[in-house]
């Protein structure tokens, strides 16, 4: 299921050196995480694997559904983007489901089949004294830690890690639960208990996570146990501090900041200041206004080539989300610039274009253009035979705001990617 090449995991010394709209200069060591790689959405035969997109984009709908439910209860609906609403649950179409499972059991079949896009960005976390450990989805999208616990109910954990609090001297059992509802119509719920998590060597003492009692079925086929959220508090489902900020508010550190690299081979995450070896040049670090809970940057603009289609956006960065979604009327706007384009599936929001002749799309912050590759554009075929390829950015209204762009992996992985809790800005920085 994961990619068995060798991973780095090395303590190293970063510079970080601002070039964009919010400069400052920090100078930190960090740990690097090693990160196994998302699964791709493109078959074998390199056409777009049009289901799994589907589930995908549901996935993300729901998640951020929840970060909105999330946020009304600890901030109010002030605290939300002109435009945003928490839009009803959504669900996967059932023939969409069906052909799914059939697909699965299929794979289930194929015992010698090496699945090598079956893979997310997903780390190797303790938790608990001593250590049990447990892969993990890095999400920057969210605010939460959770897994499953020995207790849980549901026959999706049967294939997971499982944390056993009974097995920990730091375990300490809290008040209230923690629930997120899925589109399948189950949900990830549980107790809430503080504990000892440890990332690399980062360590998060009394973190308050849930063990999860009932996970949904949407994660069956998912290689992670759990997810930690990177997000901001106001986020957080258990209204508490997330991993990252309550490590670095008891000095363990050294930068309140960590990068992310996404590539096909030695992924990482590096918490506490950046991998200098892995970026050439200064980053360019942008606002971001915080008072939403996402890492969302502001005064963007989206080009096609080096004419400025839309202006004014404001962009969520996820890392844990595959594709990059926005507005239907901007994102209907800015394919018109891309001669050849073509409306693929006007329900889910994807566009085709000529894969002889991939546009240049890139984002712009008032520095640097960041472009996504034409690699990271395509997303296959649209047939078997077809010319024309699906695109990696789609239309979608998400419920976040009326200017308000999603920018998940297919963006993350054309650059380095720095998040700055103190500087509240994300930078972006040219790969090595």
């Amino acid at each position: 299921m994961f990619n068995k090449s060798a991973l780095l995991l090395a303590v190293t010394l970063a510079v970080s050196a601002a070039a964009g709209p919010a400069p400052t200069e920090s100078v930190a060591r960090g740990t690097a995480i090693p990160l196994r790689k998302r699964s791709g959405l493109t078959t074998a035969e390199g056409v777009f694997d049009h289901d799994a997109a589907i589930a995908r984009t549901i996935i993300t709908k729901n998640k951020h559904r929840q970060n909105l439910i999330n946020l009304q209860k600890n901030k109010g609906i002030t605290a939300f983007n002109e435009g945003a609403e928490i839009k009803p649950l959504a669900h996967i179409p059932i023939d969409v489901e069906a052909r799914m499972q059939q697909r699965a059991v299929k794979r289930q079949a194929e015992a010698l089949t090496d699945e090598e896009d079956d893979e997310e960005w997903a780390g190797t976390i303790s938790v608990g004294t001593p250590a049990q450990k447990f892969v993990i989805d890095f999400d920057t999208g969210s605010s939460d830690l959770w897994l499953p616990s020995s207790s849980c109910t549901s026959s999706t954990c049967s294939s997971k890690n499982t944390y056993k609090a009974s097995s920990s001297s730091t375990s300490v059992k809290k008040s209230g639960s923690f629930s997120i509802e899925y589109g399948d119509g189950s949900t990830v719920s549980g107790p809430v208990y503080t504990e000892t998590v440890t990332v690399a060597k980062i360590t998060a003492k009394k973190q308050y996570f849930s063990p999860v009692t009932t996970l949904s079925s949407s994660f069956k086929d998912d290689p992670a146990d759990g997810i930690l959220g990177l997000a901001f508090p106001s986020l957080s489902n258990l209204n508490e501090n997330p991993f990252f900020t309550t490590a670095n508010a008891a000095g363990s550190t050294d930068a309140n900041q960590f990068g992310f690299y996404l590539a096909s081979s030695k992924s990482e995450l590096y918490l506490g200041g950046t991998n200098s070896d892995l970026y050439s040049g200064d980053i360019e670090f942008n606002s971001i206004d915080s008072s939403s809970g996402f890492w969302q940057t502001t005064g963007a603009k989206a080009k096609v080539g080096s004419k400025s289609v839309v202006t004014g956006l404001q962009a969520i960065i996820d890392s844990g989300t595959t594709l990059a979604y926005g507005p239907p009327a901007s994102v209907k706007k800015l394919f018109a610039a891309v001669s050849g384009s073509k409306v693929y599936d006007s329900t889910n929001g994807y566009y085709s274009y000529p894969c002889d002749s991939p546009p240049e799309i890139s984002f712009n912050w008032g520095g640097k253009d960041w472009t996504i590759s034409a690699d990271n554009l395509n997303l296959g075929t649209t047939e078997s035979g077809s010319s024309d390829c699906v695109a990696s950015l789609a239309a979608q209204d998400l419920g976040l705001g009326t200017d308000v762009w999603l920018l998940g992996d297919a963006f993350m992985k054309n650059q380095y990617t720095v998040f700055d809790f103190d500087q509240e800005a994300v930078g972006f920085a040219e790969l090595s």
